[in-house]
């Protein structure tokens, strides 16, 4: 089509007018309204949502059929009518003004053509496909799935409005949790910041590879923690997060797992909004559920367990229900691993109750230790084991395809054999 000129008509305030009162001409108004138009329709007759607009006051809707004088004043038109000889009417009487028109009846008589529309935060893509509007709408469907999951270059190159000039900071933070460790396990929205982001500041944990995947000049700063050795004390993280933003950039904090469980992110936003920062928060797939997961255990599962509780160590075990059918899942507790194990044997916790370590979930190096509050300690010990690794108690851990399996019992003798 080297006939066509895309562009985009910015509306607002400006009068447009719709003929036909059909299913087509209610999706076009509701998207010039969108565009801050002001809407004219015309049509004896109109489907619900059209008449429900007007009764609103969002359209001036005339009940009639088109007339000359229709276009006086109009800046844009679309006709929809389902009766070629009238749209055809209306096309033409536009041409003759040049006003442009988009004849839904005949595309190839058309002065305008309406493509298929993603809208993804500010970027807004329009697809035509010769006149073949399912083929533009497969298409942009196609583009907004791969905008969402970061495929495309998001990330703006212009500058940002001038914070002295708005009152307020021009960058922003983003805190994403990237989950357990797997690429795969961060969401769609997650992905799609990192396509934009200016400055990523990143755990030691989370999904590692994807920071190979951001677009050139991106400044990765490290702050990862591990056990005895801080990259960053979280008061530095937070005032990084603030002065990148301040400076316009938008900062995405990747975290592992989830920014709100046991991720310190309520810190960081507090922090950041009581600076005048906009934060958003992206959650992410949590540790304490998917690691057990990537081990086959279901932290309830019928008739086995019906609950579960998150602790990060032994200090929280004494307000726990201590029961086999309540799964306890700790984090961050391979250092405290004998003192948990005697707080819950101390509770009543009987000695065969099952426990499961699992290392580095989710990633090449995942390991997995199945054992009893009786024997865990020292096969901990005799493994090496250490974090990142998340701890399972409870019955739920025999529904691990690591565990053992249940021994198989002789059917009893039938009477009479």
């Amino acid at each position: 089509m080297i006939d066509l000129y895309p562009t985009s008509l910015r509306l607002l305030g400006r009068r447009v007018l719709v003929v036909g009162g059909g299913a087509v001409s209610e999706r076009r108004t509701r998207a010039l309204l969108d565009a801050g138009a002001r809407v004219t329709l015309v049509a004896p007759e109109a489907v619900e949502g059209l008449s429900s607009l007007a009764a609103a006051g969002l359209i001036d809707w005339q009940r009639r059929g088109y007339r000359d004088g229709d276009l006086h004043g109009i800046w844009f038109a679309h006709t929809a009518t389902g009766d070629p000889a009238t749209d055809a009417r209306v096309a033409a009487d536009a041409e003759e003004v040049r006003v442009w028109c988009v004849n839904a009846g005949d595309h190839l008589a058309s002065s305008a053509w309406t493509p298929a529309v993603a809208r993804i935060d500010d970027v807004v893509v329009s697809v035509n496909a010769g006149g073949d509007p399912r083929r533009a709408s497969a298409i942009r469907n196609a583009i907004r799935v791969d905008a969402q999951s970061g495929r495309l270059p998001w990330r703006r190159h212009r500058d940002r409005p001038d914070p002295k000039a708005t009152g307020r900071a021009a960058g922003r933070v983003a805190l994403v949790g990237g989950g357990p460790g797997d690429a795969g396990l961060i969401t769609l929205r997650g992905r799609q910041l990192l396509a934009e982001a200016d400055v990523v500041v990143a755990d030691r944990l989370g999904p590692r590879s994807l920071l190979g995947e951001l677009a050139p000049g991106v400044r990765v700063i490290e702050v990862g923690k591990a056990p005895g050795a801080h990259t960053a004390t979280q008061e530095q993280i937070n005032q990084v997060l603030v002065d990148e933003a301040v400076v316009g950039h938008l900062v995405v904090r990747l975290k592992g797992g989830d920014p709100f469980v046991f991720g310190r992110g309520g810190e960081e936003a507090q922090y950041c909004r009581s600076r005048g920062i906009d934060v958003e928060i992206v959650p992410g797939v949590t540790s304490a559920l998917s690691v057990p997961a990537a081990a086959g255990i279901p932290v309830t599962h019928r008739g086995v367990a019906a609950g579960f509780s998150v602790a990060t160590g032994h200090a929280e075990l004494g307000e726990l229900p201590a029961r086999p059918d309540h799964t306890i899942i700790l984090l961050m507790g391979v250092g405290r691993l004998a003192e948990s194990v005697a707080t819950l044997l101390g509770r009543g916790l009987a000695g065969e109750t099952p426990v499961a370590i699992i290392e580095s979930g989710w990633t090449p190096e995942q390991r997995v230790t199945i054992g009893t509050l009786e024997t865990i300690t020292a096969q901990a010990a005799d493994r090496r084991v250490g974090n990142p690794a998340v701890i399972v108690i409870g019955d739920v851990v025999r529904l691990s395809t690591y565990a053992a399996p249940a021994p198989v019992l002789p059917e009893p003798a039938t009477a009479g054999r």
